[in-house]
Order: C-alpha cells, then structure tokens, then sequence
C-alpha cells in the first residue's frame, strides 16, 4: 500500500474546492449562531460532505459533530493511529459592520471570529483525506465543536466522549487552525508551549453605605475604593508576578449609582484574569481575592469576589508544532511557516483537546493579499473580513497534518 503524504499536489486539489469553501463559509456567515446549540451550522456541514463515507457522532451536550473519516490502511483490529483535526462553529453576539452582500441576516449575531472560515477550511481537508481513504494508515475525526466563544463546547464534547477514538482511547495527535485577519496572507504561525493564555472572569461587588453626594464622610463610598482596587491590580501584576511568565488583570466595565448626586451602596465591577501557566493562574486568583478584600476592608467596606473559570492554556505540544512547519515548508515553501516568539493572551477552548491529546494550534494570516495587513480589522471587530482565497491554504495544511502523521508517526 502506498503511504499517503503531503506535497504540492494537495495544495493544487485544495484549490480546486475553491468554490465549494467560499459558498459554505458564505451560508454560515449569513446565518450565524451563538453558544453550545447551533443546529443550522450542523446541518450545513452534514449536507456539504454528505457524499463522503463519514460516519457522524453527536451527543447530548451540545449540537457539536464528529466525523470517522476510516482509513483503509493500519491494523485491521485494536487501537488504530487516528489524528483529530477540529473547528469551531459558533459566532458572536455583536451586530456586523462590514456591509458585505452575505452579511449575517440575524440581528446582533455576527461570525467575528472567522469560525465560518474554519468550518470551511476543516471541510475541505475532509474532501482531501476522503479522497485519499483507501491509503491512510488510520482514522482521521473530524471535530465540528461549538460553544467556542466562553461556552465551553471542547469540554462538554470530551464529556459526552465524542472525542475518543475507541471508548477510554484517546486520538494521538490533534490540529486546529485559526485564522488571523491582522495577519500577512497566507502566512502560518505557532509556537511551542504556551500559545494562547488561561483566562477566568472575576465579577467584584463593593458593599457599603450610600448616602447623600454633598455629605461623603456620613456615608461609606464604594466608588473610590473600586477606583482604588482597578488601579492596585495593576501594581500588583507588574510587583508580584515575573514578566517572563507574565499575567494580565483587565477591569472591562464598572457599575455604580443612579445620579449625580446620591453616592450607591455598591459598586460592581467586571473583568477578566490571563495567566501562562497553571501556577500563576491560581496564584492570580489567591492575589486578586487578597487585594480586593483587603483594600475594601481598610476603608470600612465589604467586598465580594467570584472567579469564573475559563478556559486553559492552550499548550502545544513540540512534536506537533515540528510536524505542521514540516508541512508548511513541503507544500508553501520554506518560509511559510513563523514561529512566534511570544505566546498570545487570548484563550481557546482547543486548550481542553491538547490537555488530553498531544498536539497544536496554528495560525494563517487572512489578510487580503497586498493590503497593509497590520491595519486590517481584527478578530471580534464588526467590520472584520478575510479574503476567502486563503481558505484552501487552510485545508492543504489540516489535512497534510493528518496525512504526515498517519503515516510517519512524530517523525
């Protein structure tokens, strides 16, 4: 049997699904959808690849899809090598700016993340492996997961034991791709180790006794000790925390009062916490809690502090990292593949997969070729686009992973 490799030929059949990509990430995009429940999303994508001999797997968490692509190489019985490559399907609850003749048609709802284009690329490299099923020495899932956007979706489907290629066997080398409008066209970048933070969200409520605005010493002002702790936070990121496994502290929002002139019994504010490594995130969370207590406390008032896990640190692994600029470099050429030289504090809910699966996260920059990409809208903007013609880019990588993989293992 002939053992199925990437090279310059896949990029050439990636190509030629231009059409297909563009038209399926178009109908996503006009019709996008929040959370852990996107059904219409689904069935795009079962009806785009319902030619190919998938057989599909859902659960009971979310609407969330796997596909068995079955090789027809490997061992015929027992555990068989199996890569999962994976998209994300959900959008965001914002309204879209770009005026674009499929802009999204639900009101406030807007695919702002580039999760339309990630569904089409992760599409057509399912073409591309089905096309190549008799010779691939394993299984290849094929992971549709919503709920990316703070909803968790990666973990519920763990849970619903979706991801596993035999029951209580897990897959032995996961990708993903994400797309990066701010980015050169077509360029693809990773990183070993941290690639995205942890993030929690912290919610604090500053309790203590209103009262009239010309007479501040009869009452007890919650709004300058909430003043007081937004600025503490930052001190003690730079003071307690080595900028070399650095965190950031983000009040985004602030709420107190109802006028002029009558000073609130609360004060409300609302953030969020980003740490690169499993210690500092707990750490984080024992210094914030410290601090907001403590400096409410000196002034008289209460404070309450609840922290929202988010997601994990997305952590590559460098085996998988190697592999992926391996396949940038056989198919794009030498200098198609960047290695970050420092870790993004955005999060992902792929960091759920790569707790339990060796693999990465890449990067490919989707500006539009020859644009001053530096200054293109970024991802959750209203007015962020993509220039669709890197899509088979995308797919020719996601499915050269799966093909090196399968057929040479780490090596």
């Amino acid at each position: 049997m002939t053992q199925a490799l990437p090279s310059p030929a896949l990029l050439a059949q990636a190509q030629g699904l231009s059409a297909e990509l563009v038209a399926l990430r178009r109908a996503i995009h006009a019709e996008p959808e929040l959370g852990l429940m996107t059904p219409m999303t689904r069935d795009k994508i079962r009806l785009a690849l319902a030619h190919l001999p998938i057989v599909w797997r859902e659960g009971p968490s979310t609407t969330g899809l796997v596909g068995v692509l079955r090789g027809g190489g490997g061992p015929a019985t027992g555990p068989r090598p199996t890569v999962l490559l994976r998209a994300d399907t959900d959008a965001l609850p914002m309204a879209e700016e770009t005026g674009l003749p499929y802009a999204s048609r639900h009101e406030g709802v807007m695919h702002a993340c580039g999760h339309d284009s990630h569904v089409a690329m992760l599409a057509g490299a399912a073409e591309l492996l089905a096309a190549r099923a008799d010779d691939l020495a394993g299984d290849v899932l094929l992971m549709f997961q919503p709920g990316e956007e703070g909803h968790h979706g990666a973990r519920f489907m763990i849970e619903d034991g979706l991801i596993e290629a035999a029951p209580g066997v897990w897959p032995d080398a996961a990708f993903a791709l994400h797309v990066m409008p701010n980015s050169p066209h077509g360029r693809i970048a990773g990183r070993v180790g941290a690639l995205l933070a942890g993030a929690d969200q912290i919610d604090i409520a500053i309790t203590g006794a209103g009262g009239h605005a010309s007479m501040p010493h009869d009452a007890r002002d919650p709004v300058p000790v909430a003043c007081e702790i937004v600025t503490a936070l930052q001190t003690m990121v730079t003071r307690q925390f080595d900028a070399h496994d650095p965190v950031v502290v983000t009040i985004a929002r602030i709420e107190a009062g109802t006028t002029h002139n009558v000073i609130p019994d609360t004060a409300r504010m609302k953030g969020t916490m980003r740490s690169l490594s499993p210690v500092n995130r707990q750490r984080l969370r024992d210094c914030v809690r410290q601090l907001v207590t403590g400096i409410a406390a000196a002034h008289g008032l209460q404070a309450e502090l609840v922290v929202t896990p988010g997601f994990p640190v997305t952590l590559c692994d460098a085996r998988a990292v190697d592999l992926g600029a391996a396949v940038s470099a056989d198919m794009f050429g030498p200098d198609a593949f960047v290695r970050l030289s420092a870790p993004i504090m955005g999060a992902e809910d792929f960091a759920y997969v790569l707790e339990h699966v060796p693999g990465a996260m890449f990067f490919i920059g989707a500006a539009h070729q020859g644009s001053q990409w530096a200054s293109c809208c970024g991802i959750h903007s209203p007015r962020m686009v993509i220039d669709e013609s890197i899509m088979p880019r995308g797919s020719a990588l996601l499915a050269g992973c799966a093909l090196r993989y399968l057929a040479r293992g780490w090596d």
